[in-house]
C-alpha cells in the first residue's frame, strides 16, 4: 500500500486507496451509458471530497482539511481557492494558534442561497422558504388544491409573495416539490399519485415557467431519504445504506444503497405502501385492498379511531364527532390521556407498522431504518409493539435488531426532502465510468 501511495496516481484514487475497509468494486460499467474520465476528472472528484468534508466538519481550517484528506496543504489550497471562487464555501472567523499563522475557518455557503420547498399532501400543502442547508426561514400551510392548473397558479403566487416578503434576492436556487406518488425522475412527470387522484400530471415545467425558477419533483419518501443523506445530522454513520419509511396521508419508502438513491427502472422503486398485508383487507385509496398504507397511514389510523371507511374519506371530513378538524397529534393526546379507544387505534397501527418494517428488512436488509411522520410523536407508546411485530416476522435475530431511528414530524422531514432535491446535486459525487 505504501508503495502505491508513493506513485503518481490521481488524488481521487489515492484517497480511495487510503480508505479503510473498502471492498473491491463490482459495479459493472454500462457500455451503452458511460462517462469517460478526462484530465480534469480527478480534480473534480477531489473538489467534491473537499466540499463534503467542509460540509460535514465545519468550521474547518485548511490544515485540518489537509489532514483529513491526507494530502499536502498546497493541494488543499488549490481546491479551497477553487471552491471559494465558485462561491460554494467561504472563509469565516480566524482561530487561535499556539505558534505560526492563525487558521482561517472554512464554511459551506448556505445562508444566502435560498430554496423553496413544497410538500403536497392529501390533507394540506406545506410551503417553506429555507436556506441551502434546509434551515427553515418561513412556512405557510394551506388546503390542498386538487386541480393541477389551479394549484400551480396558487403556488406561483404564494412563492412570489414569500420571496418578496422575506426580502429574498431576486434569484432563488430552485423549487423542490415532493408528492405522495410515483414520479418519472427524468421528466418530473407525476405518474400516479393515488391520494391526489393524479395520473400523468406535469407540474414541473408549468411551475418553472410560471416562476422563472428551476423546479425539481420527486416522490416524498425518496426525497426524505435524500434529506437524510445530505441534510441529516453530522457523523451519522448510516447514510450509505438505509431505508426511509415515510408515514403520512400515504406511506412510502426511500431506499439508499451504497450511498445512492434507488429509483428503479421506471422510477417506482420503494412502493412498499402498496404491498398487500391481506387481500381481503380494507380498501386503499389506490383502489386495491389490504395495502400496508390502508393499515398505517394517518387516514387509516384516524378512520379506525372514528370507525369510518378510509377509502371514502375526504380531506375536509377528517373531523371529530363535533365537526372539528382532528389530526394524528390530537389522537396521540387522547392516547396519552389513557383513552382506551385512542390507544387501541394507534396500537393496531403500531403492529402493522412493525410487520411492514419486517418486509422491508427481509427484502433489502438495510443497515438501519428511519421512520418519519406524525405517528412518531407517539413512538414512546408504540415502540414496544412495533418491535414485537417486527421480531415475529424478521427472518433472523440480527434482522430483528435492525436499528430504527425516528425523524420527528416537527423537523418537517418531507419539506427538508424537497429542499434536498435542489441542494443535493451540489454535493453529489461526479459520475465516473
Amino acid at each position: 500500500m505504501e508503495k502505491l501511495l508513493d506513485e503518481k496516481l490521481p488524488l481521487g484514487i489515492l484517497f480511495h486507496l487510503r480508505t479503510k475497509d473498502c471492498l473491491p468494486p463490482v459495479r459493472k460499467i454500462n457500455p451503452h451509458d458511460f462517462h469517460v474520465a478526462t484530465r480534469s476528472t480527478s480534480r473534480e472528484v477531489n473538489r467534491r471530497i473537499a466540499l463534503n468534508l467542509v460540509r460535514e466538519h465545519q468550521p474547518l481550517s485548511r490544515a485540518d482539511l489537509a489532514r483529513r484528506m491526507k494530502v499536502g496543504r498546497g493541494v488543499v489550497s488549490v481546491l479551497v481557492n477553487e471552491l471559494i471562487a465558485e462561491e460554494l464555501i467561504y472563509e469565516g472567523a480566524t482561530g487561535q494558534a499556539a505558534r505560526g499563522r492563525k487558521p482561517v475557518f472554512l464554511h459551506v455557503r448556505t445562508h444566502d442561497r435560498l430554496v423553496v420547498a413544497v410538500d403536497l399532501r392529501f390533507s394540506r400543502t406545506y410551503l417553506m422558504l429555507s436556506d441551502f442547508g434546509g434551515r427553515q426561514l418561513a412556512l405557510e400551510i394551506f388546503d390542498t388544491i386538487f386541480s393541477p392548473a389551479e394549484l400551480i397558479r396558487e403556488l406561483a403566487a404564494r412563492i412570489r409573495r414569500l420571496l418578496k416578503k422575506h426580502g429574498a434576492p431576486p434569484y432563488c436556487e430552485g423549487i423542490g416539490i415532493v408528492v405522495p406518488g410515483m414520479v418519472d425522475h427524468l421528466t418530473g412527470r407525476i405518474l400516479n399519485a393515488p391520494t391526489l387522484g393524479w395520473r400523468g400530471v406535469d407540474v414541473r415545467d408549468q411551475l418553472a415557467a410560471a416562476t422563472g425558477t428551476p423546479v425539481h419533483v420527486e416522490n416524498a419518501a425518496k426525497a426524505c431519504a435524500l434529506a437524510q443523506m445530505w441534510l441529516g445530522h453530522k457523523n451519522d454513520g448510516g447514510t450509505h445504506d438505509f431505508a426511509y419509511v415515510s408515514v403520512s396521508d400515504g406511506v412510502g419508502v426511500g431506499l439508499v444503497v451504497n450511498g445512492e438513491l434507488v429509483r428503479g427502472h421506471n422510477s417506482i422503486a420503494g412502493e412498499f405502501g402498496h404491498i398487500p398485508m391481506n387481500i381481503d383487507g380494507p380498501r386503499c385509496l389506490c383502489g386495491s385492498t389490504g395495502c400496508w398504507e390502508a393499515y398505517i397511514s394517518n387516514i387509516a389510523t384516524l378512520s379506525r379511531y372514528f370507525e369510518r371507511d378510509s377509502s371514502r374519506i375526504e380531506p375536509v371530513t377528517v373531523l371529530d364527532d363535533d365537526g372539528e378538524p382532528f389530526t394524528i397529534a390530537d389522537l396521540i393526546v387522547r392516547a396519552r390521556a389513557d383513552e382506551a379507544k385512542a390507544k387501541a387505534a394507534i396500537g393496531v397501527t403500531a403492529r402493522y407498522l412493525g410487520i411492514g418494517l419486517a418486509t422491508v428488512i427481509n427484502t433489502l436488509n438495510p443497515s438501519r431504518i428511519y421512520v418519519g411522520g406524525e405517528i412518531t410523536g407517539a413512538w414512546d407508546l408504540i415502540d414496544g409493539e412495533v418491535r414485537r411485530a417486527l421480531a415475529e416476522r424478521a427472518m433472523t435475530n440480527t434482522a430483528a435488531e435492525t436499528p430504527i431511528h425516528i425523524t420527528p414530524a416537527v423537523e418537517y422531514p418531507r419539506l427538508r426532502g424537497a429542499a434536498a432535491l435542489v441542494a443535493a446535486p451540489t454535493y453529489a459525487a461526479p459520475r465516473v465510468a
